[in-house]
């Protein structure tokens, strides 16, 4: 059983505070870019996404697209994920990720630099966990998914979600992916795909 405790996103000058929201790490603080480089995962969104999960995992591997901070990757192996790929483009970004990375001394992950598309072809295992959150002025998640398939880089029975704008609905399906699930949270939409012969 894993208690879970929202902590609320903060300010201090142009610095986002975040925290673990549950899992070994729970708690414990994360940094932010200063600034609009990113837009980290709210924590009441974070925790209610991972609930929707199960909460908790026992192992499996998770491909962070958009990484930004590192702060949903990282809440993953919180929960008992066993390893994690963080892609980021952003150099200010990837400097954040290293340093929340290290303030973990979290030893399972790897962060690669550049953007997503550029460096699927060098993802050499398949995943449990897709999350996909990119600038919200530059979603092409269909695109995404679509080469995901292609690339045959989510498992069977592996679930990739998509963080969007609340008013951003995506199709019931793309590629062999049924969306089965979706939560709006203020102005973010939260949709669940999982590929369609494992639909419920």
């Amino acid at each position: 059983f894993i208690a879970t405790v929202y902590f609320a996103n903060t300010s201090k000058g142009d610095e986002c505070l975040m925290r673990i929201v549950a899992g070994k790490y729970g708690s414990r603080p994360l940094k932010s870019c200063k600034g609009d480089t990113t837009r980290p995962t709210a924590d009441k969104v974070k925790g209610a996404v991972f609930s929707s999960l199960g909460g908790s995992f026992d192992s499996g591997r998770m491909l962070d697209c958009y990484s930004g901070t590192g702060n949903m990757a990282l809440e993953a192996l919180s929960r008992g994920m066993k390893f994690a790929t963080m892609v980021e483009k952003d150099r200010m970004a990837l400097n954040v990720i290293r340093e929340n990375v290290k303030s973990l001394q979290e030893k399972n992950c790897e962060i690669i630099s550049g953007s997503i598309f550029s460096v699927m072809n060098r993802l050499k295992e398949a995943y449990d966990l897709v999350y996909i959150d990119p600038p919200y002025a530059k979603q092409e998640n269909e695109k995404l998914i679509q080469k995901l398939e292609d690339l045959d880089i989510v498992k069977s029975d592996g679930v990739i979600v998509v963080e969007s704008l609340q008013e951003e609905v995506w199709p019931e399906k793309i590629a062999s992916f049924i969306k089965y699930k979706e939560k709006t949270y203020g102005i973010t939409r939260i949709s669940y795909y999982q590929k369609e012969e494992n639909e419920e």
